[in-house]
């Protein structure tokens, strides 16, 4: 077995190189056309024509997402490799998703041409509007990770991660009515629904000082009145509430609906608070399949590292439902210096960079070679669903 698996990987790896230059410029492609949540039409097509120039049917608007993708080839124990391509207001890639694109469909183009050799299966999943839509989320209750044994991605990031530091999440979106009136001649009449969101903001400022250190809030105002002589009769702000678990998740979000609700009570305004979307879990890290990738990525002449408190990076996804559902791996690939943080213009930058085109070809290989010991190891297949059994999860992720 180890001549035909080498034989195999070496055809991977032969598969991805050859195929670099155009993944290289996918993610160029992508990156230079933006896109937001479910809005990703050029990605989408670009990613199903490259993927049908190197032999992967890749089919559109699938599992009730019209800017999904899918791709499966073989049978077998199944892996799934998914991609990434959305992109966020105002700074385009700056989470460097189009580098997320094209490492799973360089891994994806190799993997389909050995699985039928390695006796497993392939899912490519495109999937759209991780930054805040849930893309994942709606496609697996559809159906897209029926009959799945594990999924991966990589993620880019200053550093080789082993995984990344995601939390639950919840948007919510608070809405203030209050009463319009004339600010100057008759501002008893009025009941300014601005000042009741800012006194609502001011009290999850409050809150902040007693949350615990693995939480997060944060918010911004999307509306706050038209001309400073009416009085506002609408304001609203949304926010990102995250906590270490869903469990966690759900006892914060309600300190937070309290502390805005509590600037509609001061104003004589009224509030209703709603979620936006899903609720992304904690990611469930399969340790057992992360070391398998970062056995890889040594190889390749990559340093992973375990997230510390020096070298983390923290945030929150809808891969971390997707850990819930099957064993799952969320690495960080490296593509900028130390220290340059996602979702800002550096990043954004640092996502057509050398060292980021490389990391597409590493991360292609790391994933394929990872698959492909998934693919002919029983023994690690036990391991990996032994530990997923144990590993304490939420039902609440769909």
């Amino acid at each position: 077995m180890t001549d035909a698996l080498n034989a195999l990987r070496k055809h991977v790896i032969d598969v991805i190189d050859n195929a670099a230059a155009d993944l290289v410029s996918l993610s160029h492609h992508i990156h230079a056309n933006p896109e937001l949540n479910f809005e990703e039409f050029i990605a989408s097509e670009s990613i199903a024509r490259v993927g049908a120039t190197h032999s992967l049917p890749v089919e559109r608007n699938v599992f009730g997402v019209e800017t999904a993708l899918a791709a499966k080839i073989g049978s077998g124990p199944t892996v799934c490799v998914m991609s990434e391509y959305d992109a966020l207001p105002g700074i385009g890639h700056g989470c460097g998703h189009n580098v997320i694109a094209a490492a799973g469909l360089g891994a994806a183009i190799a993997l389909a041409q050995v699985a039928n050799d390695a006796g497993g299966a392939l899912l490519f999943l495109g999937t759209p509007a991780e930054e805040g839509g849930g893309g994942k989320i709606e496609m697996a209750r559809n159906g897209a990770l029926d009959g799945v044994d594990v999924a991966m991605m990589v993620h880019p990031a200053d550093a080789d991660l082993t995984t990344i530091d995601a939390i639950a999440l919840q948007q919510l979106r608070a809405h203030y009515a209050g009463k319009a009136a004339h600010a100057a001649a008759a501002p008893e009449q009025g009941r300014n629904a601005l000042d009741a969101a800012v006194l609502g903001y001011m009290a999850v400022g409050a809150l902040r000082q007693h949350i615990a250190s693995t939480e997060r809030v944060h918010g911004v105002f999307t509306k706050g009145g038209d001309k400073p002589n009416i009085v506002p009769s609408e304001a609203e702000t949304l926010w990102y509430v995250r906590s270490g678990t869903t469990s966690s998740l759900d006892l914060l979000r309600q300190r937070v609906v309290n502390s805005l609700e509590s600037g509609a009570h001061a104003t004589g305004c009224t509030c209703v608070i709603q979620n936006v979307g899903d609720a992304y879990a904690e990611m469930v890290n399969n340790s057992h399949l992360a070391s398998v990738y970062v056995e890889h990525c040594t190889h390749l002449g990559r340093s992973v590292h375990t997230p510390d408190s020096y070298r983390r990076v923290i945030g929150s996804t809808d891969m971390g439902n997707v850990s819930h559902l099957v064993p799952s791996i969320h690495p960080m690939i490296k593509i900028a210096p130390a220290g340059t943080a996602i979702h800002t213009s550096d990043f954004a930058q640092c996502a057509i960079s050398p060292e980021a085109d490389q990391s597409i070809v590493d991360g292609a290989k790391a994933m394929a070679l990872t698959a492909l010991d998934f693919w002919t190891n029983s023994a690690l297949r036990h391991e990996i669903d032994v530990e997923f059994g144990d590993a304490p999860r939420s039902a609440k992720v769909l």
